[in-house]
């Protein structure tokens, strides 16, 4: 009998040191997890701003559609100046401008006499704007048009698409019209297969702070330059 009971309480003092150990352990593998998960969100959520500003650039506004704003960096361009040679402090002095000094260029190239272009010694000032695919300009090899199709999927789930929404009727106490955009990933999407009880209570903190539960970037309700909650 007093075996037993030794074998009993020798368990119950194994299990309720495993159960002390492991209110310490799970907070701590659930916050490392999150912060490496969070690190890959937050860049793609970067890449998506990018895209939108762009975007934005060209069309006046916003997309809320993830898939065509895919299809438009695989499709779209943009147009870039290329800059090369500098006006000197003598041609400045004598009034020469960026703007005179393509005019004298575009001329000499529609005529093909670059006497003017010699005299003036612009022979290296090139000012010429170029098209090309908004994809490598905006990302430089980062993404092509296979991969890029990745970019609206949250990481760390089963393909579910990043939340989007836009607001195109905010305006400004002086009534300027701007339109918004905000671009979200719910803690129950990148951290839906780690531990249950801590993302329940890391919703709800973030929640009683009035928070978003989760990672985001810009704001539907006020301008923010697009800024992430991350950053």
């Amino acid at each position: 009998m007093k075996t037993t009971i030794r074998v009993l309480l020798t368990l119950a003092i194994v299990f309720l040191g495993y159960i002390c150990v492991m209110s310490v352990v799970t907070p701590i593998n659930f916050e490392n997890k999150r912060n490496a998960r969070e690190v890959v969100v937050a860049e793609k959520l970067a890449d998506i701003r990018i895209a939108e500003n762009e975007f934005r650039l060209q069309n006046g506004r916003y997309t809320a559609n993830m898939d065509s704003l895919v299809l438009w960096l695989q499709t779209g361009s943009k147009k870039e100046v290329v800059k090369e040679g500098a006006l000197t402090e003598k041609q400045l002095e004598a009034g020469m401008t960026e703007a005179k000094a393509v005019k004298i260029i575009q001329k000499a190239q529609k005529t093909g006499n670059y006497k003017e272009v010699k005299e003036q010694g612009l022979e290296g000032f090139v000012r010429d704007t170029i098209s090309s695919p908004v994809l490598e300009a905006l990302y430089h090899g980062k993404y092509d048009n296979e991969s890029v199709k990745q970019l609206i999927y949250i990481p760390f789930t089963d393909n579910v698409k990043f939340e989007a929404e836009t607001n195109d009727n905010y305006t400004t106490s002086q009534g300027i019209r701007i339109p918004l955009v905000e671009v979200r990933a719910h803690y129950n999407t990148y951290l839906a297969d780690l531990d249950d009880q801590e993302r329940v209570n890391l919703i709800d903190r973030e929640e009683q702070l009035s928070h978003y539960p989760g990672l985001k970037m810009g704001d539907i309700n006020e301008p923010n330059n697009n800024a992430g909650n991350w950053e």
